[in-house]
């Protein structure tokens, strides 16, 4: 046969071969390379609610805690309001982030907490959402910052405004070190802002803390999805426009004229002449110097009647509605009403 008679290849001829595929080969990895961190979107309104709900959830533990104290001295636990804050929020993070839990807030909206440094050291993925939780240290500096930072600036803001630190003319010191507080206070809201701008675009990292150390909220469970369920905000809107609706147009309402509208299906006739001469419809005391408004002849007290008859021209009486022409005195002359 003709292949018997065909030289052998040389020893490093595979060599070769490796070498000129290798840049073919390393071609077509790369895209796979590439895409071995899948970009993930968690949704920025599950983690700005689970922030909201954690929020809520230190109020209802704190009204908790203060009706402990509800018989003790009254203002005695406004002076520790900041240690009774710090010691709840420490509470929250000890039970949740160091044992490598979420939060309350952040469990219901479906998140957890992820270090976002070693993702990106991380070969084959699935759902994007794999990654260990915070670290130690991080866990560690979290609580410094949200528990221990919180209260240390409650503190300075408090201790700052009894010694009134901004008003003080004669203490340059005092002075100096009420605007670095201003400026350092002005210069986080800053940075705030930008940075809820950046979380806006991005979804990633709510607030500086988060940031700081790469702490990304990502789904717990990637097949649960968000159930929103809009029947207590729909009612809670409806109650809230009505009830300043109300607020508006009761003031001009005149309540005299809305209870003789609704009288004749409150009350009968024989009801109400049984009262006619017992006592004034307006002050509902027994008349001193009684007067009877004509033509209907109900007695009213005479200062009761002048009074209504003059603000109103078109007065009409109480209990029968009849629009008053004039009044009379009780067995005296007819006087006419003024208009």
């Amino acid at each position: 046969m003709s292949g018997a008679n065909l030289p052998p290849p040389p020893q490093d001829a595979w060599l070769h071969t490796c070498r000129q595929l290798l840049p073919q080969w390393q071609s077509h990895s790369l895209p796979f390379s590439r895409q071995s961190i899948i970009p993930i979107s968690i949704s920025r309104v599950n983690q700005v609610d689970a922030a909201r709900l954690d929020i809520e959830m230190s109020a209802m533990l704190k009204e908790q805690m203060v009706k402990v104290f509800s018989l003790m001295k009254p203002g005695m636990l406004f002076q520790y309001e900041a240690e009774l804050d710090a010691f709840l929020e420490f509470l929250i993070w000890r039970f949740s982030i160091w044992v490598d839990k979420p939060t309350p807030g952040i469990a219901l909206m479906n998140l957890r907490y992820r270090d976002d440094r070693s993702v990106e050291t991380r070969g084959k993925v699935r759902t994007g959402l794999e990654g260990p939780g915070l670290t130690v240290a991080q866990k560690l500096w979290y609580c410094i910052a949200t528990v221990g930072g919180q209260y240390i600036w409650a503190r300075l803001q408090s201790f700052s405004a009894f010694r009134r630190w901004g008003d003080s003319e004669q203490r340059p010191l005092a002075r100096q070190a009420w605007i670095l507080l201003q400026r350092i206070e002005g210069l986080y809201k800053a940075a705030s802002f930008g940075n809820l701008l950046i979380f806006l675009y991005t979804g990633k990292y709510r607030n500086l803390i988060e940031r700081a150390l790469r702490a990304r909220l990502v789904y717990g469970s990637p097949n649960m999805n968000r159930a929103v369920s809009f029947e207590y905000m729909n009612r809670q809107l409806v109650w809230n426009e009505f009830s300043e609706m109300l607020l508006l147009l009761l003031p001009l309402l005149n309540s005299s004229s809305v209870k003789n509208l609704l009288r004749p299906f409150s009350k009968d006739k024989s009801s109400s002449s049984a009262e006619d001469d017992s006592t004034c419809p307006i002050c509902q005391a027994t008349p001193t110097t009684p007067f009877l408004a004509l033509p209907c002849e109900h007695r009213y007290c005479y200062y009761c009647l002048r009074t209504r008859c003059a603000a109103a021209s078109s007065f009409r009486c109480l209990r029968c509605n009849e629009p008053v022409i004039a009044m009379q005195r009780h067995g005296g002359v007819i006087n006419p009403v003024t208009k």
